[in-house]
C-alpha cells in the first residue's frame, strides 16, 4: 500500500488535533475531489513498519485526539488488510484514543452488505473504527459550513454503536462541531 501524506498536526479530519494518514489509490474519482492526486493506487510512498512506528509516536501526547485514515480511499479491501496491524497496535497501545475513517462507500449498503459478511477483515478492520465519515464527495452537494465533511449526503456515523444497533447511528456533535457526551 502506498500514501500520500502523514500529517502530524490535523484539526479537518475528525475532532482535536489528530494524526491523518491518507493512503493512495481511489476507486471512486469523485469529481472536484479535494485530493485527486491520491486516486492513483502507486501515488507517494511505501507504507511499512517505519512509517507504523512513526504514526505510534506522534499519537503518544495527550493533546492528540486521535488517528484519522482517508486518502485516497482506506476502505478499499487491500488497504483495509495493510491497515489491520496499526490499527491493532493503536488500540492496544492507545485505547482512549479515537479511530476517523473517511470512506466514499455508504456504511449500510456497500460496506454493511457487499463488505462486511464477504471479507473477515472488514469485520475486524470496522471493530477498530470509532467514527465513519462516509458516501462520494458529490459537487452539487457541496456545503462548506458543514462540520467534517464536504457534501450534505455524507454522514458522520458512531461506528460502535452502528454494529451494535444494527442501524446507522450517526454521531451526535454540537453546532461547533464537538462530540455531546452524555
Amino acid at each position: 500500500m502506498h500514501y500520500a501524506e502523514i500529517k502530524k498536526y490535523d484539526i479537518a479530519n475528525g475532532e482535536g488535533v489528530r494524526i491523518s494518514l491518507f493512503v493512495s489509490g481511489c476507486p471512486h474519482h469523485c469529481k472536484n475531489c479535494f485530493n485527486e492526486e491520491a486516486w492513483d493506487f502507486n501515488y507517494g510512498k511505501v507504507f511499512g513498519e517505519k512509517e507504523e512506528e512513526e504514526i505510534l509516536e506522534f499519537l503518544d501526547h495527550d493533546y492528540i485526539k486521535g488517528l484519522t485514515l482517508l486518502g485516497g480511499e482506506p476502505m478499499w479491501p487491500n488497504h483495509q488488510q495493510n491497515l489491520l496491524p496499526l490499527l491493532r497496535k493503536v488500540k492496544e497501545i492507545y485505547p482512549n484514543k479515537t479511530i476517523w475513517c473517511y470512506t466514499g462507500y455508504v456504511f449500510d449498503d456497500e460496506i454493511m452488505k457487499d463488505m462486511y459478511d464477504k471479507n473477515d477483515f472488514t469485520k475486524e478492520f470496522l471493530s477498530y473504527i470509532d467514527v465513519l465519515v462516509d458516501g462520494r464527495f458529490i459537487e452539487s452537494l457541496l456545503n462548506r459550513t458543514l462540520y467534517f465533511r464536504g457534501s450534505s449526503n455524507q454522514r458522520i456515523i458512531d461506528v460502535q454503536k452502528s454494529l451494535k444497533e444494527k442501524k446507522v447511528v450517526e454521531y451526535e456533535m454540537n453546532k461547533e462541531g464537538e462530540k455531546i457526551y452524555a
